[in-house]
């Protein structure tokens, strides 16, 4: 029988990775990042990754595992932490995973639909479109061909909007239609979820608008400008759809002015902020936690330590 893992979740900015910390010095815990932007190489300001000393300290797995250029599936992701999860156990340690990417942490508990591989021509043509016609105008066409599909994603999320087009272009059958074809294998792993929140809203909100303008000051655009001179690094790749990266460029671009780019920024990572917390109260059995209450972190302590007993 394998070891419990922690599951610690929560939105954008709630304080994930100091409660992760303070954790690990309290249980024998190895933490695994569980997040789409932290896997990529110089990457590190605007997706405000712990700093050198933080993870020399207390090393993060599954964190610069990836050139921007590439893509990471969450596939990949289910095959990556499977594997650090044995290894952590074999040590006689728990896994701690930690992060704000919901769809890794659904794809890892609830399996995956077996899908058809990235087609780089196919998502190279969504990408020539969108740029013509906007991504709502694709998100149109999605919602006549997989209106399931068009239900659940936002006119604007142009990372899954091209994926689910790309998947019936290149095959002819919907997204919907794999995922209920293949059907996500549960998973036989036990899980003990730990879901950070901050209420009210307005209090989050505002530590979102605090650490963007911390990056700003941290040298973000300058790490931006650095990564745009990565030969074969456009705005189309996956790693520049993080929120801020791809907000940023078009500053760089020239289309936005830098406040601009910063209010729709800000903007976006408070709708992500939003849609990661619809998310975690649509999950079961998981121990909500005020991230901002004095005692939260032995109130997750408590709570492990009658389940990891």
């Amino acid at each position: 029988m394998t070891t419990p893992a922690i599951l610690l979740m929560g939105p954008t900015a709630s304080g994930k990775t100091e409660i992760a910390l303070r954790l690990c010095k309290r249980f024998p815990c190895d933490i695994i990042s569980v997040d789409s932007a932290l896997v990529y190489r110089g990457m590190d300001i605007g997706t405000a990754k712990p700093d050198r000393a933080t993870l020399q300290r207390t090393p993060h797995r599954l964190i610069d595992i990836r050139d921007p250029e590439e893509s990471y599936s969450a596939g990949e992701f289910v095959r990556d932490a499977e594997r650090e999860m044995a290894d952590i156990e074999s040590r006689g340690r728990i896994p701690l995973l930690v992060g704000g990417t919901m769809l890794y942490f659904r794809a890892l508990t609830e399996g995956i639909a077996d899908l058809p591989a990235a087609d780089d021509d196919v998502r190279a043509a969504i990408d020539k479109q969108a740029a013509a016609e906007g991504w709502p105008a694709l998100h149109a066409e999605l919602e006549r061909v997989d209106p399931v599909a068009a239900e659940r994603i936002n006119p604007n999320d142009s990372q899954r909007i091209q994926r689910a087009l790309e998947v019936f272009r290149a095959s002819g059958k919907s997204l919907t239609a794999w995922q209920e074809a293949s059907g996500p294998a549960a998973s036989e792993r036990h899980f003990l979820k730990v879901a950070l929140e901050i209420e009210p809203r307005s209090l989050l909100h505002a530590r979102i608008e605090k650490r963007l303008e911390q990056m700003v000051e941290k040298g973000f655009v300058d790490e931006l400008l650095a990564l745009r001179e990565r030969p074969g690094l456009t705005a189309a790749c996956p790693a520049m759809r993080a929120v801020g990266y791809r907000q940023f460029w078009k500053y760089l671009d020239g289309d936005w002015s830098l406040e601009e780019a910063f209010d729709r920024a800000l903007f976006a990572t408070r709708q992500l902020a939003k849609r990661q917390l619809t998310w975690l109260r649509s999950e079961k059995n998981v121990f909500f936690v005020d991230a901002l209450e004095a005692d939260a972190i032995n109130a997750i302590s408590e709570h492990l330590a009658r389940h990891l007993a």
